[in-house]
């Protein structure tokens, strides 16, 4: 959850700074990047958590 979270407020931090900043929108864009990333490991985290739950029977 760690990793998740330190994704999360990365790309938030990039996002404001690509915005603000003229001239910065490949901030813009890794910080969108890295909001996907953040995402999909989020859910596959999930999925991989809810398969191991499963009881076997």
């Amino acid at each position: 959850m760690a990793l998740f979270l330190i994704l999360l407020i990365s790309a938030i931090a990039l996002i404001v700074i690509g915005a603000v900043a003229d001239g910065m929108l490949y901030l813009l864009s890794v910080g969108v990047l890295l909001l996907v990333v953040a995402v999909l490991y989020l859910l596959v985290r999930s999925i991989v958590r809810s398969r191991r739950r499963r009881p076997t029977g």
